[in-house]
């Protein structure tokens, strides 16, 4: 764990961490989350039967806009290139699971763009179907892992990679 908050200055104040003297590198960062739902909200989003329309299309598109978005809704997030975004799914029988991908060659790492798209991507699948589904929940928001930049490669402790199609 880092011993000091970069976002700070020596008085305690926030602030946006300069990064113009590092050289951009590629970094790429994978985040993970649920939506845990009923079984039979599970299975009419995987034969295409909820009345919004195709959710998981719907949701992908939202997530990859939310991950150009980050900087704007984080205050000390770092506008930065976004290279690339991959949003998949998991059908589960009692969840849909969301990954995603951000790629970029910049300065500073995309953990913050990959959990935005997570959440986003989630919070849209909630959306479609909250009518037919008011008890969902979405939990489990989690960076997978991070490679790049000075730190270089993270991968969550304990968990197995099991790879979606990205």
């Amino acid at each position: 764990m880092a011993s000091e908050f970069t976002h700070l200055d020596p008085l305690g104040r926030a602030r946006m961490v300069d990064v113009t003297a590092k050289e951009p590198s590629h970094r790429r960062a994978v985040a993970r989350c649920r939506v845990h739902m009923e079984p039979e909200t599970a299975g009419r989003i995987a034969s295409g039967a909820i009345s919004k329309g195709d959710v998981l299309a719907v949701a992908r598109v939202a997530g990859i806009q939310a991950a150009k978005q980050a900087s704007s809704l984080l205050p000390l997030c770092h506008p930065l290139l976004v290279g690339s975004v991959f949003v998949n799914f998991r059908i589960e029988e009692r969840h849909v699971e969301v990954e995603t991908q951000v790629d970029t060659v910049d300065r500073t790492g995309v953990e913050m763009e990959a959990l935005t798209a997570c959440a986003v991507a989630a919070l849209t699948v909630y959306d479609m179907c909250k009518s037919i589904d008011r008890a969902m929940t979405i939990g489990e928001l989690q960076l997978w892992e991070k490679t790049g930049g000075r730190s270089g490669v993270w991968r969550r402790p304990g968990r197995d990679r099991d790879d979606f199609a990205l």
